[in-house]
């Protein structure tokens, strides 16, 4: 049996907005298994952003418990969580996020780069990411001299760059064309078949429907939990 990840008890997280509390997060627990491909789906503001920002360790709960690969993330310091994220989360966000004078092989390289990696086996690593992606061949190619769909590429061979277990893909395909995005978790599908965790946020059914379980929130709520079964959100 695979072992477990993340381990996530009774997280509860509120904004002060104006004069008004939001409950972004109210009691969630989830575990995920090493190797899993997990989607979590929700309408917007059903506190799917604030989870994900907590598992990647960009924002703390207000309370309950996180472990992520052994590790109690609500007890590390500052620098022990940024240290904790590199190692552990590459990150993919909708819209890309590419530096748009440097070619793809260099947007690869740039985490490397801020770690002090040697030029030579920078690069040799950055291409071979660009290579799990199908994209060597664009390597020196700018970002504006790809398509959505290349640049989405060299955003997932980006956060894959420091081999971390975990991929977190924020609504990966939402800015793409439909048969651009099936290209897309296509790629993520065969990641995750290459031992990585997924975890996908997204509002959209058919990305949803190519994990093996899934997740739902409905106003900071875990309310729905269903293996292969996908079905629409239920009235309330």
């Amino acid at each position: 049996m695979s072992e477990t990840i993340i381990n996530i008890q009774n997280l509860t997280k509120t904004y002060q907005v104006g004069g008004e509390v939001v409950h972004a997060l109210r009691d969630v627990s989830l575990q995920v298994k090493t190797g899993e491909f997990l989607a979590i789906m929700g309408p917007s503001g059903s506190g799917k952003s604030t989870l994900m920002n907590i598992i990647g360790c960009l924002d703390r709960p207000d309370s309950g418990q996180y472990i992520l690969d052994g590790k109690e993330i609500d007890k590390l310091s500052e620098n022990e969580l940024a240290i904790v994220r590199n190692k552990k989360i590459g990150f993919v966000f909708q819209n890309f996020n590419l530096l748009s004078h440097m070619t793809a092989l260099e947007n690869v390289e740039l985490p490397l780069l801020y770690r002090g990696m040697r030029t030579k086996e920078r690069k040799m690593v950055a291409y071979e990411c660009l290579q799990k992606v199908g994209l060597e061949e664009r390597a020196h190619h700018l970002p504006n001299q790809l398509s959505g769909g290349q640049q989405q590429r060299v955003a997932i061979a980006r956060a894959l760059v420091g081999h971390p277990p975990i991929l977190l893909a924020d609504e990966p395909t939402g800015v793409l064309d439909s048969k651009t995005g099936l290209e897309i978790i296509a790629v993520i599908k065969s990641l995750n078949e290459q031992g990585h965790t997924i975890i996908v946020i997204t509002h959209d059914p058919s990305v949803a429907e190519h994990s093996k379980r899934v997740v739902y929130l409905r106003d900071g709520q875990l309310f729905q939990e269903r293996g292969d079964l996908i079905g629409s959100l239920p009235v309330h």
